[in-house]
């Protein structure tokens, strides 16, 4: 009887360790960190949190639109540097303990000029906030073929328009007599 007991609970702890002995050894996909959308979350590297940034191009792969969330994680405020390749950088102060969405309503997103990509590729940025070194990140570039991203896609500068001159009309409108006396 002993015996039985014994083996009974031996087998047990078999199949218990036999059906749970994978999730002993395998990584949990539950427990990666991974950007869940089109963009890249970027290392964190000083006060200011890239989230979920990406570029949106021309047809000609030449300028770019960035979209990102930008979270400053502390209460002071703080600047964000952001630059692609030897090109000028542009910076974006964001208040203590809020967040600033580049590309969202309430903003306009940064844009590059110079990229020479195409849709489908990473652009390398460098991203540097507070007193950190900073950090070299892919970027992923898209297009505007997608309906929710085909008003993000940058627009050729206005080019001044040659003044206009007046045309005269080809009839000059001649009064008639009113039917009604004045008087």
């Amino acid at each position: 009887m002993k015996t039985r007991l014994a083996a009974s609970l031996a087998i047990s702890a078999l199949v218990i360790v036999g059906a749970s002995g994978c999730s002993m050894i395998a990584p949990q996909a539950t427990t990666i960190d991974y950007s869940a959308s089109d963009g890249a979350n970027v290392p964190k590297s000083g006060p200011i949190e890239v989230r979920n940034a990406f570029f949106v191009v021309d047809e000609a792969g030449t300028t770019g639109n960035l979209i990102a969330g930008l979270v400053n994680t502390t209460s002071d405020s703080a600047t964000i540097h952001i630059s692609v390749g030897d090109g000028p950088g542009q910076s974006v102060r964001i208040p203590g303990q809020k967040s600033v969405s580049l590309g969202g309503d309430e903003s306009l997103p940064l844009t590059f000029e110079g990229l020479d990509t195409k849709a489908g590729k990473t652009v390398d940025v460098y991203f540097q906030s507070g007193d950190a070194e900073g950090v070299k990140y892919a970027i992923p570039v898209l297009d505007g073929t997608l309906p929710y991203y085909s008003t993000l896609v940058p627009t050729p500068p206005a080019s001044p328009s040659p003044a206009s001159t007046p045309v005269a009309p080809a009839v000059e409108p001649t009064p008639t007599a009113s039917e009604t006396p004045v008087g």
